[in-house]
């Protein structure tokens, strides 16, 4: 029942032969854990480009062999260790803050070669700031390090130093169960999202999701999601190196 208006929505869309795209951003991976199988087994059972935000200081071989071969999975800069340095009475931070800017450029700049070298194939130069905050400061220097793009939440703003490449979906409850949120509220966000894109936005929609705290309704709603969207005429789900393109 709580699909109906998606549904809706959607044939809203096929009628005005318009074609949403949809992509998949999941943060904090750093090895192979049964979560992370999960994942990969229901991105990939259903076709859906996976971009794994991954910790560059807590991660090393093992996700690298495990990815190692596959297909459909792209690997981002998630900062750097994922440290709070923000103070006590201040929104977790951990690219800006009170730290001087080369301390915290420098550490980009080791991720962004360590998982280019763990993950050659597979790699892209997005950066996913932990807590999806950075210091606007930084972001111009992003580019000197070789980043192509910069990924946090909500909508994208046009005319930066740097492509966005948003989220706008989180799935997960962070105030509350701090597990799946309610299959009605996301399914009116996903509205929300779809009539903006309708309206005349060619954002695409991003979902955010963080396998290591998934929780039974978590899971049940990626599923219900790519089971509802998956193979929609007008839906396409994308890479993010395809919705980077130029």
């Amino acid at each position: 029942m709580n699909w109906e208006p998606l549904g809706r929505e959607l044939e809203r869309w096929r009628a005005a032969g318009r074609v949403v795209r949809f992509w998949l951003r999941d943060d904090d991976a750093v090895e192979p854990t049964p979560d992370l199988e999960k994942l990969l087994s229901l991105t990939g059972d259903n076709g859906i480009p996976l971009t794994l935000a991954v910790i560059p200081a807590l991660t090393g071989e093992a996700l690298a062999a495990r990815l190692a071969g596959g297909t459909g999975v792209a690997i981002a800069v998630h900062g750097w260790s994922h440290t709070n340095h923000a103070g006590p009475e201040r929104k977790k931070q951990e690219l800006g803050g009170e730290r001087a800017s080369e301390v915290v450029l420098g550490e980009l700049r080791e991720g962004l070669q360590r998982l280019k070298r763990l993950h050659p194939a597979r790699f892209l130069p997005v950066l996913v700031p932990p807590w999806n905050r950075i210091d606007a400061a930084l972001i111009p220097a992003l580019p000197e390090l070789g980043f192509a793009a910069l990924s946090t939440y909500g909508r994208a703003r046009e005319g930066g130093p740097i492509p966005l490449l948003n989220t706008h979906v989180d799935i997960i409850d962070w105030h509350g169960t701090r597990g799946g949120r309610s299959e009605g509220e996301l399914v009116a966000e996903l509205v929300a999202e779809l009539r903006d894109r309708l309206a005349g936005s060619d954002e695409p929609i991003g979902v955010l999701t963080h396998h290591l705290v998934h929780d039974a309704a978590a899971w049940d709603f990626l599923s219900a999601l790519f089971a509802a969207t998956g193979r929609h005429p007008a839906v396409r789900w994308s890479s993010a190196s395809e919705l980077l393109e130029p």
